[in-house]
C-alpha cells in the first residue's frame, strides 16, 4: 500500500506537503488521480498534475482562487454509506448546484468507470461532465455536469 501526499504546486518552490495519507489503497489513489478538485478544510483545491515515486502516489494541487467549497447538508436519514457520488448541475457563474442524482457504488472499479466516464444517464437525459472532486469535508465525490444538446 503506497503513500499519498497532495502537495501545493507554486512555481520555483519546493511544493510543500499539503496532505498525506499512509498506506493507502492503490483502487482509491486511482480514485483520487480521476478528479478534478480536492475540497478539503473548506478549502478548493485544483488539481495540476499526478506523479507515481517509490512508495508514494503524489497529487499537485493549486488553490482554486474563483471556487469556493458548497455546503449542502443531507438529511440524517441520507448519510453516506459506503463510496457516494453526487451528480450536480453545473451552471456557468452559478452559487448553486441542483442535485440531480445520488450514486451509491459497491467498490471501487464501479466508482471509477463514473468518475472517468464523460456522460452518465439519469431519467433518460444524458448528462456531460465538466469536472468531478472529492469533497472530504462531505465525504462524497460530485460529478458536475450539464444537459447534452440533443
Amino acid at each position: 500500500m503506497p503513500r499519498l501526499e497532495y502537495r501545493l504546486y507554486e512555481e520555483g518552490s519546493d511544493f510543500p506537503l499539503l496532505y498525506y495519507y499512509d498506506r493507502m489503497e492503490r483502487d482509491e489513489a486511482a480514485l483520487r488521480f480521476a478528479c478534478d478538485y480536492l475540497v478539503k478544510d473548506s478549502a478548493v483545491y485544483e488539481k495540476t498534475s499526478c506523479a507515481i515515486e517509490e512508495e508514494c502516489c503524489v497529487i499537485y494541487v493549486k488553490k482554486a482562487e474563483d471556487e469556493r467549497a458548497m455546503s449542502w447538508d443531507r438529511p440524517q436519514h441520507e448519510q453516506p454509506r459506503g463510496l457516494q457520488m453526487e451528480l450536480r448541475e453545473y451552471r456557468e457563474f452559478g452559487t448553486d448546484y441542483r442535485l440531480v442524482h445520488t450514486y451509491g457504488f459497491h467498490d471501487h472499479l464501479e466508482a471509477m468507470l463514473y468518475l472517468q466516464a464523460n456522460y452518465v444517464y439519469v431519467n433518460d437525459r444524458e448528462w456531460y461532465r465538466t469536472s468531478v472532486e472529492i469533497d472530504e469535508d462531505r465525504e462524497t465525490f460530485v460529478f458536475y455536469a450539464v444537459p447534452s444538446q440533443g
